[in-house]
């Protein structure tokens, strides 16, 4: 009996307190600082707050490109040192051009994510297109991302600047009018760059859907940031930030990181000095365990197989910041440092279970809500996913499969069997990839059309 399709939020789903916010920077930093145990869990990454009139986020910030990471809050807004300089200072409606990189389903079956350049000039924006595709690619080569292209669309916004490159670049004091008010230097931390997230709302809105955002800033300067939001910010559908600069080799794993969080709802698998044991009973995250018994945590499917990570899957004991009591799956991997640019197998999974919660395998230009002629083509289309994953299309009559029409992607309800009306008529795709061992992940990469005859 198939799984009947469910309707499908339009956003990512938010990583809680008890996660970490999706962002990641590296390169050097003297004056990043790790947040005090006694405050960066209480206040939970990624939490917007006001103070005064002024809105601060929390952002994760890395100070090497295989440092530890630290916290800081930054302000939503430019600030005035650089705003004053602006010849927009406002979030105010913009007209952008937008390039379709990718289009592979409906916005409502799809992921959606949306690059934006800033410190390109109008005569630049051929740079940002080569700059944005480069940085795509990257990203899509990491795994599952790159099996998994194809549940995304992806839209590039010409964000043309008033000058060349970004503020903070190359110090603190350089001041450049751009159109996202990108700047290092934020929060007094020359590798963290930051931007004016009204501005990003401003042009993110121009797509036609915003899940997840890249800003990809013209600068040698190696630094990035990023952001989760819950919810999105004031006028806006996209649920995560990532900020990087345009010309270092290891920027797009900010991007690659951020997906994590907001997608795969990963927490980091790293740990600060000094925190101790974990101060929790249990935690949401799926590569996090706070038992350390092989056949109790709960990726005990995988333990013992070999990881892309270079370590066999069993319990590493630090992680979700503390030292004592909680365990993660590998040695290291892509959410525990930038050292690695590889997701654990543990993390592949949740990953493949946030892609098919927020995309789906089969859609139809043919409506589900209305009925269907006995004669009326039926036709779907598959997402083209490829490597790891391999979608199976099955067809049922009253939930009865009818196994001569598997794989058919055009059939009538009378080719099937439905004539009399009322009867329904189903399509689902089931994702068979060897990278999903938890029954439960298994459904959810299962996803269903249905139609009643008329």
């Amino acid at each position: 009996m198939p799984r009947r399709g469910s309707s499908r939020t339009r956003w990512i789903a938010s990583v809680g307190a008890a996660l970490t916010t999706a962002a990641l920077l590296a390169g050097a930093s003297a004056a990043g600082a790790t947040p005090s145990p006694a405050t960066a869990p209480a206040t939970g990454p990624g939490l917007v707050t006001d103070s005064g009139a002024a809105r601060t986020h929390e952002v994760e910030y890395f100070d090497g490109p295989g440092g530890h990471p630290r916290h800081t809050h930054v302000p939503a807004d430019a600030p005035a040192g650089v705003a004053r300089h602006q010849t927009s200072t406002t979030g105010a409606a913009v007209d952008a051009t937008v390039t379709a990189v990718q289009e592979t389903g409906p916005v409502t079956g799809r992921l959606d994510l949306v690059v934006m350049g800033d410190g390109y000039t109008a005569a630049q924006q051929a740079d940002f297109r080569a700059d944005a595709q480069a940085t795509i690619d990257a990203v899509f080569a990491v795994e599952p991302y790159a099996s998994y292209r194809g549940l995304f669309n992806i839209w590039l916004v010409d964000t043309a600047s008033a000058e060349s490159g970004v503020s903070g670049d190359p110090t603190a004091d350089a001041v450049k009018d751009t159109a996202l008010s990108s700047y290092f230097f934020c929060d007094g931390i020359e590798r963290l760059l930051c931007v004016d997230e009204a501005k990003v709302t401003a042009h993110a809105n121009q797509a036609p859907a915003s899940d997840i955002v890249f800003v990809i800033a013209n600068s040698t300067k190696y630094g990035g940031a990023g952001y989760t939001f819950s919810p999105p910010p004031p006028g806006a559908s996209y649920r995560g930030i990532a900020t990087m600069s345009s010309d270092h080799a290891k920027s797009y794993l900010i991007g690659a990181h951020e997906l994590g969080h907001s997608i795969g709802e990963l927490a980091d698998e790293y740990q600060y000095a000094g925190y101790g044991a974990y101060p929790y009973p249990s935690s949401a995250s799926t590569n996090i365990s706070t038992s350390a018994d092989l056949g109790t945590s709960k990726w005990y499917r995988w333990v013992g197989e070999q990881d892309p990570t270079g370590s066999p899957i069993g319990t590493y004991e630090g992680g979700d910041y503390y030292e004592t009591g909680v365990y993660r799956p590998t040695d290291t991997s892509l959410m525990r440092t930038l050292a690695s640019t590889e997701f654990n197998q543990v993390g592949r999974e949740a990953m493949i279970k946030g892609f098919y919660t927020h995309a789906d395998a089969v859609t139809s230009t043919v409506p589900t809500g209305r009925r269907v002629g006995p004669t009326q083509p039926l036709t779907v289309r598959l997402a083209p996913v490829s490597g790891l994953a391999g979608l199976n299309l099955t067809w049922y009559v009253d939930g009865k499969q009818v196994p001569r029409a598997t794989g058919d992607l055009s059939v009538t309800p009378a080719e099937l069997g439905a004539t009399r009306s009322g009867q329904r008529v189903t399509a689902t795709a089931t994702d068979t990839t060897a990278a999903v061992r938890d029954p439960a992940v298994r459904t959810a990469t299962t996803n269903s059309l249905t139609w009643r005859v008329r």
